[in-house]
């Protein structure tokens, strides 16, 4: 089961990858909040889509701590 959000703006989405990233990796939430130093509630929302801003030093933690892009973890996507 894919576990990827995606939230419909104006001109185009966001996909948040966060949770499929987590299951692909088998890593709980509470592993990365863990490890990470991260609050819980901002892992949902990303993982949820559920924020209006990122904090760029929160996601250059997680890039770090799951080896990834920050594209990996929230994308945008522009209609045409």
């Amino acid at each position: 089961m894919k576990k990827i959000k995606q939230v419909e703006i104006e001109k185009g989405y966001y996909l948040f990858k966060l949770g499929q990233i987590l299951a692909d990796k088998n890593i709980n939430i509470n592993k990365l909040m863990r490890d990470t130093n991260t609050d819980f509630k901002v892992i949902k929302r990303i993982m949820d889509g559920d924020i209006v801003r990122i904090d760029i030093i929160v996601l250059a933690r997680l890039c770090d701590y799951l080896n990834c892009n920050m594209t990996d973890i929230v994308e945008y996507i522009r209609k045409n």
